[in-house]
């Protein structure tokens, strides 16, 4: 699509009065609290690895209406964000011209914990300070949420291009959950959003239906056994599929820990989400391995496409260590599943490239606080009346 020059000049105009009206601010000017950015580690992670010589200013945590801004120069006409700009960094005026231009791109993309992130910062912002556009940019990125919905409830890797792999209605880098936990959050009265009209409300109510319902549903049984979530499944069928060429078929117990507690926010759980919560737990106890730990070690510095390494990862015998799990697991025998950039499934972390060992989780333990934290606390929450649901 081609734009107007006149159109690319208004945006940077705009862009450029907007962050010198913020970046000269008087001493009198109103004073803020700052706002968490932990949602941003993701997207700012892979920037960085990305960028490794990046030597542009950060923005500090608590100037937030500059942030706020940057959020506003990468947000897309259709309302999303592309993934893995950093909020932070300090734009030059060549580089907001160039995302002027961009406006009118769809390279929107949940990816890497995007789009909701953005939305409930500038919620946040908007809530100190008043200041409209940002109301009407959180409002435009809820809208680009319901829009890329699919008819039968689930969220893509990359809407609207769906291209390859980014169409699969996707689990991994929470893109469900996620997405789903904002409009919970919404759903259920949060004051963040007290400036959401009731028509876009009522909208927010029936799209986390229809995706909780669908969420319950992607469940993975291992003959009738309910286990956990699997990374990505066609849009279609609904059947767990692979993502990237390393990334088959398979379940995935990282991102399945936050869709149980993704679960457990629901104020008022249905007997079906409860049991699927309680399945998904006892999965993840029968899963863990033990007697080994993946540990890193010095290895000879090496620049790959995405990220720098001076380390590597080997698995090694450790009788004493905490359980630990695979990131896949095969769905028909239940066994850790690993593979290499070339779709190519293998038998140990070892027979995977340096590369990948590096610049992926293969083995984590993730599940380790919600087994003993998240799950009895959200038990001892849960009415007496249904304790036994699930059982």
């Amino acid at each position: 699509m081609r734009i107007k020059a006149s159109t690319v000049f208004r945006h940077v105009a705009l862009l450029l009065s907007g962050l010198a009206a913020v970046g000269c601010q008087s001493p009198q000017s109103p004073s803020y609290s700052t706002i968490e950015i932990s949602a941003f580690n993701d997207v700012i992670k892979h920037w960085n690895d990305q960028h490794h010589d990046d030597q542009q200013g950060r923005y500090q945590p608590h100037q937030i209406t500059q942030i706020a801004d940057n959020i506003l120069v990468y947000q897309r006409a259709n309302g999303g964000w592309p993934e893995n700009k950093n909020p932070l960094r300090i734009l030059t005026q060549a580089e907001l011209v160039q995302q002027a231009t961009l406006k009118n791109a769809t390279d929107t993309s949940f990816d890497n914990r995007n789009v909701y992130p953005q939305i409930r910062y500038l919620a946040d912002v908007y809530q100190q300070t008043g200041i409209v556009k940002y109301k009407q940019a959180a409002i435009a990125g809820l809208n680009f949420i319901l829009t890329a919905q699919l008819d039968n409830g689930g969220f893509t890797h990359s809407p609207p291009l769906n291209n390859g792999y980014r169409g699969h209605i996707t689990i991994m880098d929470d893109v469900m959950a996620g997405v789903l936990g904002l409009l919970l959050e919404i759903k259920q009265g949060s004051a963040r959003f007290d400036f959401i009209p009731d028509a876009l409300r009522q909208r927010i109510r029936i799209a986390h239906r229809k995706g909780d319902e669908l969420l319950l549903k992607l469940q993975v049984r291992i003959g009738h056994t309910p286990t956990i979530w699997a990374g990505q499944y066609d849009a279609e069928t609904l059947q767990p599929t692979q993502g990237r060429a390393f990334e088959l078929a398979s379940v995935v117990s990282r991102e399945s820990v936050d869709v149980v507690r993704y679960l457990m926010q629901d104020d008022n759980p249905t007997a079906e989400k409860i049991a699927a919560i309680k399945a998904a737990v006892q999965w993840f106890e029968q899963a863990k391995l033990t007697g080994i730990d993946m540990i890193r070690v010095d290895a000879e510095p090496v620049r790959y496409k995405y990220h720098s390494s001076d380390w590597d990862r080997i698995i090694v015998d450790a009788p004493a260590a905490e359980p630990i799990w695979a990131r896949f697991y095969d769905i028909d025998t239940n066994q850790p599943l690993l593979a290499n950039r070339e779709g190519k499934r293998v038998a140990t972390l070892a027979d995977i490239s340096r590369e990948r060992r590096t610049g992926y989780d293969w083995y984590g333990r993730w599940p380790a606080a919600l087994l003993t934290k998240d799950y009895p606390r959200w038990l001892n929450t849960l009415p007496k009346h249904l304790h036994n649901q699930g059982l």
